[in-house]
């Protein structure tokens, strides 16, 4: 077991009197995690599991349908659950652990600001806010850089400079242009505006009233979208260059180009949505300069400080100008604890060498699913550009997600839930993305039993 794990289960312990412990399996494990007495107890992980899962039920709220699974500790791509059970990570905390777990160089940015400042709020200037927004700005399309604490956040941010850039860029008209244009499949988060720009409707229909103004068009439909860009109504169009969420559905060069056309001509911000999809995941920093096509806006999040919580929106100088003191802010956005650990996730991440690595994996993983999964009679599609990959299903994925946790390999779904998403750790090596693909075969089976139920 390890420290962090040794110490749970003794401060687990110490809440959990009705729970008997003692030790649950040989320690002879090739992951090197033990079960240590605590307490003097022999520790019953099982039960703790059990115990852990049952109680988080009873105090949260019920907005997760969690898998039966208590995780304690990681290394790399790997992840430990509290009865020593060791799993391949292709989740990477929903796209978010770039580095993996516990990198070293993130730690030691992290535990260096964290003894020296952790939070001022924006009241006053810090380092290493400064230091990101440098970074930001220097390696993008972007003149300045607005931080927030998470993706739906910066959409909500993206939302309001949108609006008021139009305020701003039509002084005289007592109607600028206000709504919207997002595509189906899309998703740009749950708080209330960003979830009116989602499509799936039950994310959106419980909580009706949300914002007005939107109109959701088929995702690569040109003409729709030209149209009603030129009606002059639409203040901005929100697209994701690869769809996360929605399925790995990947944008065209064609698509992406009339949006950037027909936004130039009715005087329309183009917001990029790339919080899953930017950052290294695709094997470019940005996942537009595979296309040679820049936004307006960009929005990002997951990735960036490797695992705490931030968003950032990037936007030009025309942008810029439209916002003044006081049109947005956070109490917590940009602090100098996460943004030393953004420096660090950035500074790796953008290394040439970093970004082929993972095109290379990516495309390799690719190929390699396709050969070993193609010929599988419930595959459609074996889809996604460097390691944002997803494999349609002519049935629901959660039965192979599930024999997938069994097997000690994490994945996710994805679409309507008939599509599993693999998002690993951009550090994972070709020998792990090759056992992942050897669980994946031999978990398909499972696919079959469903389809005749």
């Amino acid at each position: 077991m390890t420290y962090s794990s040794s110490i749970f289960l003794n401060n687990f312990s110490s809440i959990s009197s009705s729970t008997h412990l003692h030790r649950p399996f040989n320690n002879a494990r090739s992951n090197g995690i033990r079960i240590t007495s605590c307490l003097n107890m022999e520790v019953q992980a099982q039960d703790i599991s059990n115990s852990v899962m049952e109680q988080s039920n009873k105090v949260f709220v019920g907005t997760y349908a969690r898998a039966p699974l208590v995780l304690s500790s990681g290394k790399g791509c790997k992840l430990y659950d509290i009865e020593g059970q060791e799993y391949l990570d292709l989740t990477s905390g929903i796209a978010v652990n770039a580095l993996g777990h516990g990198d070293p160089d993130w730690i030691k940015a992290v535990t260096q600001q964290a003894n020296i400042l952790t939070h001022v709020s924006n009241l006053y200037y810090t380092l290493p806010q400064l230091e990101l927004a440098k970074r930001l700005v220097a390696s993008s399309f972007a003149d300045r850089v607005f931080l927030s604490n998470s993706g739906t956040e910066a959409n909500e941010a993206a939302i309001k400079f949108a609006r008021k850039f139009q305020r701003f860029s039509h002084p005289d008209e007592k109607q600028p242009p206000v709504e919207f244009i997002a595509f189906s499949n899309c998703f740009h988060g749950r708080t209330m505006g960003a979830v009116a720009l989602t499509s799936k409707e039950h994310y959106r229909s419980p909580f009706e009233p949300v914002m007005p103004g939107v109109t959701f068009l088929e995702y690569g439909n040109v003409q729709a979208a030209k149209e009603l860009i030129q009606s002059g109504k639409i203040a901005a169009v929100f697209v994701e260059p690869i769809q996360g969420e929605g399925g790995i559905y990947s944008a065209t060069k064609e698509f992406l180009q009339a949006l950037r056309t027909a936004c130039d001509g009715a005087g329309s911000l183009l917001v990029f949505d790339e919080v899953q999809c930017g950052l290294g995941r695709t094997g470019h920093l940005w996942a537009h300069e595979a296309y040679g096509i820049y936004p307006d806006i960009m929005t990002l999040a997951k990735p960036l400080a490797g695992g705490l919580p931030i968003g950032a929106v990037l936007v030009t100088e025309r942008v810029a100008a439209a916002i003044n003191y006081g049109d947005h802010g956070s109490t917590f956005a940009g602090g100098p604890l996460v943004c030393n650990a953004a420096v660090a996730v950035l500074d790796k991440i953008s290394e040439p060498g970093f970004l082929a690595s993972v095109a290379k994996k990516g495309k390799n993983f690719r190929e390699l699913l396709v050969k070993k999964l193609g010929g599988n009679s419930h595959v459609r599609e074996v889809r996604g550009v460097g390691l944002i990959i997803g494999i349609d299903l002519d049935v629901p994925a959660s039965p192979l997600v599930d024999a997938c946790q069994q097997s000690g390999l994490l994945v996710l779904t994805a679409g309507k839930g008939n599509v599993v998403r693999l998002v690993p750790p951009l550090t994972i090596t070709e020998q792990e993305l090759d056992h992942a693909a050897e669980i994946l075969f031999n978990c398909f089976p499972v696919l079959d039993k469903t389809a005749k139920n």
